[in-house]
C-alpha cells in the first residue's frame, strides 16, 4: 500500500495537512480532542487502498464543541465585517497554495476526476473571493416613517453557530460555500462532514488553522466533528444552533427540517436533484451533446445537479440516441488521476449495488437498455467501484425514474407536439434542482423560464445542468428543500434582521392615532 500511495504522492499530501500525526476526530480549531468514538476507516475507491483511519467524535466531544463555539462567537461577532473579510481572503490565499494538494486529495478520497478535484478547489477559492467583497455590503434599507420626526432602518446581526452537514460528492466546496459567508456574517461554524471523506474535512480545517493561528482568531469559530448520523441529529435538537445547512439525500434533509423545526430553528436545506435537459426539435446537436453526456457522466453521475433524464422531441429522437451511445462507446473510464479518462468510480461498493438495483428495475418496469451497464473489474478497477455509464429508454411514470439515483445512469424519453409537453414532463418528478432546455426558439426559451415554465431553483438555457458559478444563489424547490446557497443575496440566511425606529422628536405618536394622555 504504501508503495502505490508514495507513486501517487498521497503521503506527502497527508504529511502537508497534518493527517499522519492528528487521528482523532475533533477540532476545536487548533486544538485536535483524543477523541474515544467508532474508528472510522478511509478507503480510496481509485485502488481499494486505506488511506487512513480517524476516531469520530461523541456526544460528549460535540458538547465541546458547542461550548467553545458559543464563547468564540461573543468575541467574533465584535469584529468589524471588513476585519472578518480580509480573514477569509487570506484564506483564499491559503487555499491557492494548497490547491493542488488538497485537489489531489478530494480526488483520491471521494474518486472525482483530477479536474473536478481541482475546480472544486478553486469553487471555494471563488467563493472567498465573493465574500471578501460581501463583507463591505451587508446592507439594509432605508424607510420613511409614517410619523414625523422619525427614521427606520433595517439592519442585520449575526446569528451565532451554523451547523453545517455536508455531503461526499463535494467533499470540500461546500463546506466553504457556508463558512465564508457565515464568517463574513459574524457566525461561528461547526462543521459535520461526511464520514466517507473525514481526510478532506481535516485538510481543510488544517488550512483554515494556518489563517486563524495567524491573526489570532479565537478557538472555536472554526469547528470540525466527524462522525455519523448521531452527531447531525444532535446538531439539528440542539437549540444553541440556530442554523443548520444541510446537503444530502431528501430523506435526511426531512429529518434533519422536522427537528429543526420543531424547535422553531431555521434550516438550509440542499437535498436531491432529478435533473433534466430538454431537447427541442431547433437545438444545435454538436453542441448539446457534449453537454448532455458530460452533465451526465461527470463525477460518475454523483452530482446533485447530475443529469438524470433526456427529454427529446420526436423528430430528433432517434437522432440523438444515436449519438449518445456513440459518444458513451468515446468513454475511458478509470484512475481519476488520470487525466486522460473521463469517468473515475463511485464512491464505495454500496454505490455501485444501487446502480444495478436501478438498472434492473428500470428494465422491469419497461426500460430498455440503450447502452448497457455493468461492473468493471480486473486490472485498474480492483476496488470494485468502477461501473459503465449506462443510458435507458424510459417513461417519466416509472418509479425508479422518479427517484434520485446517485450513479451514472441517464434516462431518455420522448416528447411530441409543443415544449409545453416537455415542460410538464420536466416537472413531473418531486425534486426540483436543475433544469435545461436545448434550443434556437426564443419563444421556446422564455416559457421554460417564465412561471409556467420549469419549477426548478436554476433553469439554463443552452447549457446543462450542472456547473453552476458561485456568483447566483444555488438550490432548488420542492423535495431539493428550498436552500439557497452561495451567491446572490444567500447570505442573509446567516443572519438575523433587526427592523429599527428611531424618533428624534418632541413628542411620542402612537401608533394608529390612538390618544393616551397621563
Amino acid at each position: 500500500m504504501a508503495e502505490v500511495m508514495q507513486d501517487l504522492g498521497i503521503q506527502e499530501i497527508l504529511a502537508q495537512f497534518g493527517i499522519e500525526e492528528i487521528n482523532n476526530g475533533a477540532s476545536l480549531g487548533s486544538k485536535w480532542l483524543k477523541t474515544r468514538g467508532e474508528r472510522i476507516d478511509s478507503y480510496s475507491p481509485v485502488d481499494g487502498k486505506l488511506i487512513a483511519s480517524v476516531n469520530s467524535a461523541t456526544e460528549v466531544d460535540y458538547e465541546a464543541a458547542v461550548l467553545k463555539a458559543t464563547e468564540a462567537f461573543k468575541v467574533w461577532r465584535t469584529v468589524p465585517s471588513p476585519k472578518r473579510g480580509d480573514i477569509v481572503r487570506q484564506l483564499a490565499d491559503r487555499l491557492r497554495f494548497h490547491k493542488d494538494s488538497l485537489g489531489k486529495l478530494v480526488s483520491y478520497e471521494m474518486g472525482k476526476s483530477l479536474q473536478e478535484g481541482l475546480g472544486e478547489v478553486q469553487e471555494m477559492i471563488d467563493i472567498c473571493d465573493f465574500a471578501v467583497g460581501l463583507s463591505r455590503q451587508l446592507y439594509g434599507l432605508t424607510m420613511h416613517s409614517e410619523r414625523p420626526g422619525h427614521r427606520m432602518y433595517e439592519q442585520y446581526h449575526p446569528i451565532g453557530i451554523v451547523g453545517i452537514i455536508s455531503a461526499f460528492n463535494f467533499p470540500v466546496a461546500v463546506w466553504n460555500w457556508n463558512t465564508a459567508l457565515a464568517w463574513i456574517c459574524g457566525d461561528v461554524c461547526i462543521w459535520k462532514p461526511s464520514e466517507k471523506t473525514p481526510l478532506t474535512a481535516i485538510a481543510c480545517q488544517h488550512i483554515t488553522n494556518e489563517v486563524f493561528a495567524a491573526n489570532d482568531i479565537p478557538e472555536g469559530v472554526s469547528c470540525v466533528l466527524i462522525g455519523g448520523a448521531e452527531l447531525g441529529k444532535l446538531m439539528a435538537e440542539d437549540k444553541r444552533v440556530p442554523l443548520v445547512s444541510a446537503t444530502g439525500s431528501t430523506r435526511m434533509g426531512k429529518s434533519v427540517g422536522a427537528a429543526v423545526g420543531a424547535r422553531l430553528g431555521s434550516s438550509l436545506l440542499e437535498l436531491g436533484g432529478n435533473n433534466a435537459i430538454i431537447m427541442a426539435p431547433s437545438c444545435d446537436l454538436k453542441m448539446v451533446i457534449p453537454g448532455a453526456v458530460f452533465g451526465a457522466v461527470g463525477t460518475a453521475g454523483q452530482r446533485c445537479t447530475s443529469t438524470r433524464r433526456l427529454i427529446v422531441h420526436e423528430d430528433i429522437y432517434d437522432k440523438v440516441l444515436e449519438s449518445m451511445a456513440k459518444a458513451y462507446g468515446q468513454l475511458r473510464i478509470g484512475n481519476p488521476l488520470d487525466e486522460n479518462n473521463h469517468v473515475g468510480p463511485l464512491i464505495d461498493t454500496d454505490a455501485v449495488q444501487m446502480y444495478l438495483d436501478s438498472l434492473e428495475q428500470a428494465v422491469a418496469q419497461g426500460g430498455k437498455l440503450i447502452v448497457a451497464g455493468g461492473v468493471l473489474s480486473g486490472e485498474g478497477y480492483e476496488s470494485g467501484c468502477y461501473v459503465k455509464p449506462a443510458i435507458v429508454a424510459a417513461e417519466n411514470h416509472y418509479a425508479v425514474v422518479q427517484h434520485e439515483t446517485f450513479a451514472p445512469i441517464l434516462y431518455v424519453m420522448k416528447y411530441s407536439g409543443g415544449v409545453e409537453n416537455a415542460i410538464k414532463i420536466q416537472n413531473g418528478v418531486p425534486q426540483g434542482l436543475s433544469s435545461a432546455i436545448m434550443t434556437n426558439n426564443l419563444k421556446e426559451a422564455e416559457l421554460f423560464l417564465s412561471c409556467v415554465g420549469s419549477d426548478c431553483g436554476i433553469s439554463n438555457v443552452n447549457i446543462g445542468t450542472s456547473g453552476a458559478e458561485i456568483g447566483g444563489a444555488f438550490g432548488g424547490e420542492k423535495e431539493t428543500g428550498g436552500g439557497r446557497e452561495s451567491g446572490s443575496d444567500a447570505w442573509k440566511v446567516y443572519m438575523r434582521r433587526q427592523t429599527n425606529t428611531i424618533n428624534y422628536s418632541d413628542s411620542l405618536p402612537l401608533a394608529q392615532g390612538i390618544k393616551f394622555e397621563l
